[in-house]
C-alpha cells in the first residue's frame, strides 16, 4: 500500500478560514475600489471628452520653447497675492502649466493655475474652479478624501486583499480537484452556480489581481517612502546651508531647465518645484526628469539646483523602493499599453467585482449551506483517496 502525498485537512480549513476573513475584510472598500477603478482606467480618454481646452499652436517638430521665466511673471502678474508653487508639461500636447500658491503645503483649491502655449508662450486659459471628475475619482479610489490616512487604510484593503487571494489560491485545489477546470454547473442550484461562477472567476484573474493588488500596496504607501527619501537626503544636502538667510534672489527657471537638460541628455524635464521647506529644499528648485523611451518613461530622477549659485547639487537617480513604486504604478490602472491594454484591464476589473459579489452572496447564505461542510466533503474524499491501496 502507498499513500500520496495530500494536504492535511486542518491546514486546508486553517488557509479557508484565512480566506474568508481576508476576503471580507477588504470586500467594501475593494468593491469601491474596483468600480472607481473602472473609468480611472480610461481617465484620459475621459478628461478628453470632458475637459475642453484651448488649443496651442501646431508646430513642426523640434519647434523652439518658449521662455519659461515670462510665463512665470504674467502668471504672477495674475495672481499677485500669490507665489510661485511648481511649472510642470503636459505629456501629450506642447502646453506648460503654471501653479501659484499661498504656502509651501497647500490645502485643496487654494493653488491658482495658468495654462500657456510651450512654443509661442502665449497664455491659453486660466482654468476655473469646477467640478473635476477625474480628480474626484481618484482622491475616492486612493485615500477616501482621508488624506494620508486614507491612503494607508486603502494600503491595509490592498494587502488583505492580496492575502485573500494567495489563501483562496490555497484552497481552489480541494474544491476542484474533481472537477475539470473551468467547470460551471448551470443545471445546478444557485448556490452552486455562483460557487463555480467564482472559482472560475477567481482563478482566472488571479495573476491580474495579485499585480494590481500588489501594486496598490505600493501605491498606498507612496507618500511614506517619498518621505523617507527626503528625511535621507535633504538633511546632507542643506547643511551647507544652516544658519543662512532664505534666498532672495532666485536664477532664471529658464537656465535650470536648460542647465539639467544638459546634464541628463537621456532624460526629459517633466516639472519644476519652486524652493519649497515641505516637499522640496528650501533653496533649491527641484527639477523632476523621466526617461524619453517607453521604457524609462516611469522611471524618474530628480535633480537640486541652488537657487542662488545655479550649482547643481544633486542628480542622482532616486533608491530602489522609489524605483519600485514608479514601474508599479503604470501596472495598477494598465496605462502603459495604449486603448487595448484598458480594454483588458477593464475587463479584468469588471470580472473581480463578480467574483467580489459572488463571494458576499456565498458568505450571506453559509447558515442554509455552509461552503464549510462542502470543504470537509472533499476533503474527506481526497484522505479516502489517498489512502487506497496502490493496485
Amino acid at each position: 500500500m502507498t499513500k500520496s502525498n495530500s494536504i492535511r485537512p486542518q491546514t486546508v480549513r486553517t488557509w479557508y478560514r484565512i480566506h474568508k476573513w481576508s476576503s471580507l475584510i477588504c470586500t467594501a472598500l475593494l468593491l469601491m475600489a474596483c468600480v472607481t477603478g473602472l473609468p480611472l482606467v480610461f481617465s484620459d480618454e475621459l478628461q478628453t471628452m470632458l475637459e475642453h481646452h484651448v488649443q496651442p499652436v501646431q508646430v513642426e517638430a523640434g519647434a523652439a520653447t518658449a521662455n519659461i521665466d515670462a510665463m512665470v511673471a504674467e502668471t504672477q502678474a495674475k495672481f499677485p497675492s500669490l507665489h510661485p508653487f511648481n511649472v510642470y508639461w503636459d505629456d501629450d500636447e506642447p502646453r506648460v502649466f503654471v501653479n501659484m500658491s499661498p504656502s509651501d503645503k497647500p490645502k485643496d483649491g487654494e493653488i491658482k493655475q495658468a495654462v500657456f502655449d510651450a512654443h509661442t508662450g502665449r497664455l491659453l486659459e486660466i482654468p476655473t474652479d469646477q467640478f473635476n471628475l477625474i480628480g474626484f475619482l481618484l482622491r475616492l479610489h486612493s485615500e477616501i478624501f482621508l488624506g494620508l490616512t486614507g491612503e494607508l487604510v486603502m494600503g491595509a484593503m490592498a494587502l488583505s486583499f492580496v492575502v485573500s487571494l494567495l489563501s483562496g489560491a490555497l484552497v481552489y485545489g480541494p474544491f476542484m480537484r474533481r472537477l475539470r477546470f473551468g467547470t460551471y454547473r448551470a443545471d445546478g442550484k444557485p448556490r452552486t452556480r455562483w460557487f463555480d461562477l467564482h472559482n472560475l472567476l477567481g482563478i482566472v484573474t488571479l495573476t491580474w489581481a495579485f499585480v494590481v493588488g500588489a501594486t496598490g500596496v505600493m501605491n498606498a504607501i507612496s507618500t511614506p517612502l517619498f518621505g523617507i527619501w527626503r528625511a535621507q537626503t535633504m538633511p546632507t544636502i542643506l547643511a551647507p546651508y544652516r544658519g543662512k538667510p532664505a534666498p532672495t534672489h532666485f536664477q532664471s527657471v529658464d537656465a535650470t531647465v536648460q542647465q539639467v537638460s544638459s546634464a541628463l541628455p537621456k532624460m526629459r524635464i517633466s516639472s519644476v518645484l519652486f524652493p519649497n521647506k515641505v516637499f522640496g529644499s528650501p533653496q533649491h528648485y527641484l527639477v523632476w526628469t523621466e526617461g524619453k523611451t517607453p521604457l524609462t518613461s516611469r522611471l524618474m530622477t530628480p535633480a537640486l539646483v541652488d537657487v542662488q549659485s545655479g550649482a547643481m547639487t544633486v542628480s542622482k537617480g532616486l533608491p530602489w523602493y522609489l524605483r519600485a513604486l514608479e514601474v508599479s504604478r503604470p501596472l495598477h490602472f494598465g496605462d502603459y499599453g495604449g486603448l487595448p491594454l484598458k480594454i483588458i484591464w477593464a475587463l479584468f476589473d469588471v470580472a473581480l467585482i463578480v467574483v467580489l459579489v459572488s463571494g458576499v452572496y456565498l458568505w450571506l447564505i453559509r447558515r442554509r449551506a455552509p461552503v464549510e461542510r462542502e470543504l470537509n466533503r472533499l476533503v474527506s474524499l481526497e484522505e479516502q483517496h489517498a489512502g487506497a491501496p496502490a493496485r
